[in-house]
């Protein structure tokens, strides 16, 4: 027999093999005799059905399959197959990780078998080989896409055309036939769907289901990068017209069924330029002393009923996005703007936590219920924080809302100096239980009228904030307890303790600038941590190391478990304040009114599922977020190309070196190629790179300074070119 005589019949055993282990694995409990086998696999020659039986009494003599009853035969269930989610890697290759393996599998490219990134698939691990310390193996099943929308830019060919997705994890182009292109032209970024990936095909075939525009045009982007995650950008028709024809109207029937506090004193404190106001605060001194504080909560749950369609919309939502130049709502703005916002001197229903603190700030007494309330005045954090710091009634006209100065009725200005006496010292008595304090800095941009960033400033929190926070994680904390003590099925938010690898890693870093970590116990953890925070505020290294103290701590998550909440050193924690914007706070307010009326427990079941869901939005829409702060800073950087800019080593790895700069927090890359003086290596365990002749040394928290090298809108990419360490350049 020739060599290509022999190369086609091993090819044929081969292909016949792969068959016979597709039918009997696709039909685990099913018994197939050769017929059958041969008939799925369209075997109809009489030297393929030869070839067939004799695989089949082979791969049963070496149980690889087995044979229950004469002739007919089945897969044997093999254990080193799991079930996982697939993360692609830039390169192509990807790693599935796996709830049942201690370690991730690696997948090479050529055995991705057309899963995507974030599909839960089947994996077959590959026997161990000698001296390898990494799992390997091949994808065999897709069980669930992640997701079958992509954004990318059309390539036009004269009959069809592709669509390159714009994220790097996606590593193939799709295929879409001129009739399936709607009105995108050549260059369009678009939104594409995957209808069909056929068997013999290196690309997905699919179809353009909107076009975003031009890419790098402001509006393109910014839909482009909620599109990304899946993430819609407005309200189907039938939404909005149910939200509409709504009745917001107050009506005093509906006041007579709740407690009616809108003669008590009541006030909002939020951002200068915030739309929606979703909680206030009441207080009234009692006459034995002690004080009433209200925290009142828009009543989203009146309006929001179970099984309409606005419900519907608002859970698979789940939460508001905050891009940096717009809000894309979770509820349509009749409600989120309008009939629940607590908006001054309207009258609104709400849902409450009311407490009675005696001068230690600690709870006498609680109380749950629905409310109806008004709010005497509308106060941003500026106007709360002067009076605060200056125990003035007389707000200047720079800070006020208005524009023009005002008086503080004497009543008000004494509640908030109250209320800002009793948060400090609810705050120190949680920080004392071993909360952590993380007070990271904001980055914030100036936008002109087009939305362009001219300016970066950054926002940190003052006593105003910290009131206000105080108040709502007392809410929070006390109907968690209320009702996980009567034992029944609640909406918790919960923080686990850090993971000691990641906090190892935290210390390597942080040893670099002469700080260290407690590891003896959780006490101890806690507190040095703190001290950490506390000691790099105002340093050059403070974001870097707020950064990985944050990375280095469990994500925080809505689950029906309560574990407790470590980084609040809470035992019971829920979200309970934001119900405008966070869809588990709805749940938990239709769970504590349930429980408030004698209700039994609830499905657990059916909550966590929903917990679940929660958590996933609110991770895609941090990560939109943080992907719109990062256009921003590109599109900023654009404008400063030929200026020098010191800068902080943010990161290290074997291709490049981060820098975030100091004076706006923007973070770039300065590629290892591009640093011409020398040839340098990446050091691991230094968190370096080491150039071989001159030995300089750049490592991370090292101070550089940097000019803009090019700038990408679309990939977001930001490259920096190397200038000097800062005692080179500036001596």
């Amino acid at each position: 027999m020739s060599r290509k005589k022999k190369r086609a019949e091993k090819h044929k055993k081969n292909e016949i093999t792969k068959g016979i282990f597709t039918v009997l694995e696709k039909n685990p409990n099913q018994l197939f005799n050769y017929k059958q086998i041969a008939a799925k696999l369209d075997i109809t020659d009489t030297s393929g059905r030869n070839l067939l039986i004799k695989k089949l009494v082979q791969l049963k003599e070496s149980k690889r399959i087995e044979e229950p009853e004469r002739g007919k035969y089945r897969a044997i269930p093999n254990l080193n197959y799991f079930t996982g989610i697939v993360d692609v890697t830039g390169k192509g290759n990807a790693y599935v990780i796996c709830d049942d393996l201690e370690q991730d599998v690696f997948i090479p490219a050529n055995m991705l078998n057309k899963a995507l990134h974030g599909d839960e698939v089947e994996v077959y691990v590959f026997p161990k080989r000698r001296n390898s310390k990494k799992l390997e193996g091949e994808i065999t099943k897709i069980i669930q896409r992640k997701k079958i929308h992509f954004v990318g830019i059309v390539q036009m060919h004269p009959n069809f055309a592709f669509v390159v997705p714009t994220d790097f994890r996606m590593y193939t182009d799709i295929f879409v036939t001129k009739n399936k292109l709607g009105t995108a032209e050549n260059g369009d970024k678009v939104i594409v769907e995957i209808n069909d990936w056929p068997e013999k095909a290196d690309s997905p075939y699919g179809k353009v289901i909107e076009v975003l525009g031009k890419p790098g045009e402001h509006n393109t982007e910014m839909h482009a990068i909620l599109a990304e995650y899946g993430l819609p950008y407005d309200f189907p028709l039938e939404v909005e017209h149910y939200a509409n024809q709504l009745d917001t109207s107050i009506k005093e029937e509906e006041i007579a069924k709740r407690r009616d506090m809108r003669k008590t004193l009541t006030f909002t404190i939020d951002p200068k330029d915030a739309k929606d106001f979703d909680d206030a605060l009441s207080f009234e001194k009692l006459e034995n002393g002690h004080f009433e504080v209200g925290i009142h909560i828009a009543d989203v749950s009146h309006y929001v009923q179970p099984g309409t369609i606005l419900d519907d919309e608002a859970y698979n939502r789940a939460t508001s996005v905050y891009l940096v130049d717009r809000v894309v709502p979770m509820l349509p703005e009749v409600l989120s703007n309008n009939a629940c916002s607590l908006r001054p001197h309207e009258e609104k229903y709400t849902f409450s936590a009311v407490f009675e603190l005696n001068e230690k700030a600690e709870v006498v007494s609680q109380w749950f219920g629905r409310t109806a309330t008004y709010s005497d005045r509308r106060f941003a954090y500026e106007e709360a924080q002067h009076i605060i710091e200056t125990k003035e009634h007389i707000i200047p006209e720079q800070l006020s809302l208005t524009g023009e100065a005002y008086e503080v009725e004497a009543p008000i200005v004494e509640a908030i100096l109250t209320l800002d006496a009793l948060a400090k010292k609810m705050r120190t008595k949680r920080m004392s239980h071993g909360a952590i304090s993380f007070d990271k800095v904001e980055v914030k941009f100036n936008l002109n009228e087009e939305s362009e960033p001219v300016g970066v400033y950054f926002k940190e929190a003052k006593d105003a904030n910290k009131l206000i926070e105080e108040f709502m994680l007392l809410a929070n904390r006390k109907v968690a307890e209320f009702v996980s003590k009567q034992e029944k099925t609640f909406v918790y938010r919960v923080h686990d303790e850090p993971d000691d690898e990641k906090l190892m890693l935290l210390q390597g870093v942080i040893s670099r600038f002469g700080y260290s970590l407690n590891m003896k116990n959780r006490k101890t953890i806690t507190s040095s941590l703190n001290s950490l925070l506390h000691d790099v505020q105002g340093k050059k290294e403070q974001n870097l190391v707020d950064t990985m103290a944050i990375r280095s701590m469990s994500k925080a998550k809505y689950t029906t478990d309560n574990i407790g909440h470590y980084g609040l050193a809470f035992d019971y924690y829920s979200h309970f304040t934001s119900p405008i914007r966070r869809y588990p706070d709805v749940m938990a307010h239709r769970l504590l009114q349930l429980y408030l009326d004698g209700g039994a427990s609830a499905k657990e079941e059916e909550y966590e599922d929903k917990c679940r869901h929660s958590s996933d939005m609110e991770s895609l829409a941090a990560n939109a977020e943080r992907d719109s702060i990062k256009y921003m800073q590109i599109k900023f950087m654009e404008d400063h190309k030929d200026q020098q800019f010191l800068g902080v080593i943010s990161g290290v790895t074997e291709w490049g070196i981060y820098v975030e700069i100091i004076e706006n927090k923007c973070e770039g890359m300065i590629r290892i190629r591009d640093i011409d003086d020398d040839y340098y290596t990446f050091d691991e365990k230094q968190f370096a790179i080491v150039g071989e002749v001159t030995k300089n040394v750049y490592q991370l928290g090292d101070e550089v300074v940097v000019k803009v090298k090019s700038t990408d809108l679309m990939k977001r990419h930001l490259d920096f070119d190397l200038i000097g360490s800062k005692e080179q350049v500036l001596g």
